[in-house]
Order: C-alpha cells, then sequence, then structure tokens
C-alpha cells in the first residue's frame, strides 16, 4: 500500500492508544497469571498492521521513518510491558539484522513474512557464563558448506513464538576480540535446536523467556549474516537502534504515569481540598513532566539523525544517552506516580490504570539492551573520542 498521509498516520496512532488501553489492557488480566499469550493477541496485532508498519515498502510494509516507527512505539508502550515487548522487537529487531545484514537471496526469501509474523525472530546473543560481549562461548565450526553450532543461551524472549533466531557464536577463538564472532539467522525447527525453561519474571508477563540449547546443530552457510567475523559489528549496531526503541518505550509509559497521576492529584482530596492545589504535589508533577519532556526530546532528534544517516558518528552514542536517561525517568516518574497514589497506587485494577503493574512493567528497562552499567562504557568511549562534542538536529 502507498506511505500513509500525515493525517493518517496521526488516525493511526489514535486507533493503537484506544487499541492499547483496551483490548490489550483488558487481556493483559489473564495473561498476568498464565504468562502466555492467547492467539487471540497475535492476530489482533496483525489486523491492526503492527508487524507491517515498520517493514520496508519493498517487502510489503508501510516503509514507516523512524520517527514514526518511534512515535507509535511511544503509543503501544501505554499499555501492558509484556506485549510492548513483543511489539517493540517486531518494530525493529525482529527484522532489521536481516535487512541490513543477510543475502540479498535470504533477504528476498524470509522477509516478506515479518508482514504478518510468518516470519517471527528471537535475539539468542546472551549467555549465562559470558554476558553478551566478545566474551560468548557458543562456538560454530566450519564443515564443508555449513557451520556446527553447540552451546547454550540465556534470557532469550520471544522464543514461544519465534520460528527462526538470530545465533551470535564464536566462528574463531583465535581472532582479536572485535572478529571472534559471527551471527547466524537459524530456523527454530534446525535439528538440536532446545528450549530450556525458566521461571516468571517480575513484570512484562507473556514475553515468552527461555534459556536455548544448542547440540550439534548443522546450519547451511546461507544463514550466516554478513561475513563471518561481523558479529560483534551486527550485535554492537542491531542493539544501537534497539536501545533507543527501549527509550521510546519509557516514554510512552511515563507519558501514561504522568497523565494518570494528574488525574488522582485532581480527585484526592485531604483536608478539604484537592492535592493538587499542594505544592508539594506539583512539585512531583513539575519534575515528572519536565523529565518526560526531556526524553522525548531526546528521542526525536535520534531519529532525525537516524533518518539522515543510519551509520552515522553519533548513532551508538546518542541510543545509549536515550536508553540510560530513559532509566532514570521511569524511575523517578514512576517512584511519584505511587507517592502521590499513595497505597492505593500498589493495589492491582486501579480505577484511574494499572498503576501497580506499569511500576513492574518499567523495571524491564534496567536489563533489555544493556544494564546501565553497560550504557555508560558505550557512552563514555564514544564521548572521550568525540571529546565531548555531540552534533544536534537544530
Amino acid at each position: 500500500m502507498p506511505k500513509l498521509t500525515d493525517q493518517e498516520f496521526e488516525s493511526y496512532l489514535l486507533q493503537i492508544r484506544e487499541f492499547t488501553e483496551g483490548t490489550l489492557d483488558a487481556m493483559q488480566k489473564e495473561i498476568e497469571v498464565t504468562n502466555v499469550f492467547p492467539e487471540e493477541f497475535y492476530q489482533k496485532c496483525i489486523k491492526n498492521n503492527l508487524y507491517r508498519a515498520s517493514i520496508p515498502e519493498e517487502f510489503g510494509g508501510w516503509g514507516l521513518s523512524e520517527t514514526q516507527i518511534l512515535r507509535l512505539q511511544e503509543e503501544f508502550s501505554r499499555g501492558p510491558g509484556g506485549m510492548r515487548m513483543h511489539l517493540h522487537y517486531a518494530m525493529d529487531l525482529n527484522w532489521r539484522p536481516l535487512y541490513d545484514f543477510g543475502s540479498e537471496a535470504l533477504k528476498k526469501e524470509l522477509m516478506p513474512g515479518f508482514q504478518d509474523r510468518t516470519v517471527f525472530t528471537n535475539w539468542a546473543v546472551t549467555e549465562e557464563s559470558g554476558g553478551t560481549g566478545a566474551d560468548l562461548h557458543t562456538r560454530a565450526v566450519k564443515d564443508g558448506d555449513d557451520y556446527i553450532i553447540n552451546g547454550e543461551k540465556y534470557l532469550i524472549s520471544h522464543t514461544d513464538c519465534s520460528n527462526y533466531s538470530y545465533i551470535t557464536c564464536v566462528t574463531d577463538p583465535d581472532a582479536l576480540k572485535d572478529r571472534r564472532l559471527s551471527t547466524f539467522m537459524v530456523p527454530a525447527s534446525t535439528p538440536g535446536y532446545e528450549l530450556t525453561p525458566m521461571p516468571h519474571m517480575m513484570g512484562c508477563r507473556g514475553s515468552g523467556h527461555s534459556g536455548l540449547k544448542f547440540t550439534n546443530m548443522r546450519v547451511p552457510k546461507k544463514y550466516l549474516l554478513g561475513k563471518e567475523g561481523d558479529g560483534l559489528h551486527i550485535s554492537i549496531h542491531s542493539l544501537s537502534v534497539s536501545r533507543v526503541h527501549i527509550a521510546a518505550s519509557n516514554l510512552g509509559m511515563c507519558q501514561r504515569m504522568l497523565e494518570i497521576s494528574l488525574k488522582r492529584a485532581h480527585d484526592r482530596v485531604t483536608f478539604g481540598k484537592p492535592i493538587i492545589e499542594r505544592q508539594a504535589i506539583r512539585m512531583k508533577l513539575a519534575d515528572m513532566a519536565t523529565y518526560t519532556h526531556a526524553l522525548r526530546t531526546m528521542v526525536y532528534d535520534f531519529a532525525k539523525d537516524y533518518e539522515k544517516d543510519p551509520k552515522g558518528e553519533y548513532i551508538e552514542e546518542k541510543a545509549a544517552m536515550c536508553k540510560l536517561f530513559s532509566i532514570h525517568c521511569t524511575k523517578l516518574v514512576g517512584d511519584e506516580m505511587l507517592e502521590i497514589f499513595g497505597g492505593v497506587g500498589y493495589f492491582e485494577d486501579c480505577t484511574y490504570g494499572p498503576t501497580e503493574r506499569l511500576y513492574r512493567d518499567s523495571r524491564a528497562m534496567w536489563l533489555e539492551e544493556g544494564t546501565p552499567t553497560v550504557q555508560r562504557i558505550t557512552i563514555s568511549r564514544q564521548t572521550i573520542a568525540h571529546e565531548g562534542r555531540l552534533k544536534y538536529n537544530i
């Protein structure tokens, strides 16, 4: 279909907000108990074009700009955290590594399937003993035109609903650390591919986490992304963009927490007047609004950079800054929300919105796409290289 006009896109955002705060919020009550998305969730997401929207037009998608993708991300992140986790992945990391680094033949074969979830992936980098960087231990050994993969992954999202895995593993243990790794897009139906169970999470219920175990898994060379040794580069580039999607997720959560806090402050009466008239509450609301606004400007400044040049000089640095700052925002805004609500905000089914669930769900953001420490390492490295200067879209 042709690109959406500005008016059509604004109408679509309104449609997604209503879908998020209506259908998805209602659906989440059962998911909090079962920890499993019903098939109805996936079908409604297909109907609302949430898998198609970000896919490039050449492969059947809408070809939304990065700014539009992030605005859409902000809208559905107002809802349940597990569904947000699934959809934010679908918007970006699900398809982008194949699009950016896959062969033309593999893209032609698989990219069209992303628009209706015929193809869905998981990002299998993290290891329990090796983290997510150059110190991974899963091995891929060349055997003719194939690779034999052995090893294990840990804390992998979407394993219950994916039919492919982006697997990063060691192909040359003797190479320099930035050339040790390679990334493969592997069908989950490959013999030797096994899911290993994990317990329920604090929040973001339903997002299908498990471990993965690979035993003598034979993978044809056509599934190698980029060239052998490109794995670390693929991870850094792909995660840089995804980190901003985490920041946009935090932005959507902060905005909803601010809005329901304002409603509560208008309605809650103590000593004969609404608490919104009290200076202490107004100071809290001012901080919440300021942090939310600052995060929004950072996210959309990055989007403009990315649209100019996806591999630009400041992409990695600004992405890590967005993710790091967004964690501080959700922490401050979430804490202030809970204090404004008082004890009622600690309970499920609050009449103003899912305050208790928002508070729990937001804590996953500390960990997705790297902890605050990882972001600071990335930022400091780039800050030193750039001598403390950034370029802005002014």
